[in-house]
């Protein structure tokens, strides 16, 4: 199942990358300024580690 989710807040898709970690309901999923964003989980700590991988294959300083 395939669920749009809302654009960030104040930020345009950009080709810089900061991930942050949202909640709905009892899901929370990592999601990029660049537009990428993770399956909803139920953890937490592998929606950190997903936007965290994501940071790493981009090659992007920073982290989650």
């Amino acid at each position: 199942m395939h669920i749009e989710l809302p654009p960030l807040s104040g930020a345009a898709l950009t080709s810089e990358h900061r991930v942050e970690i949202s909640e709905r309901g009892s899901f929370c999923f990592a999601r990029c300024s660049c537009g990428w964003y993770s399956p909803a989980r139920r953890s937490r700590d592998l929606a950190r580690r997903e936007g965290a991988a994501h940071l790493a294959a981009s090659g992007a300083p920073g982290h989650v």
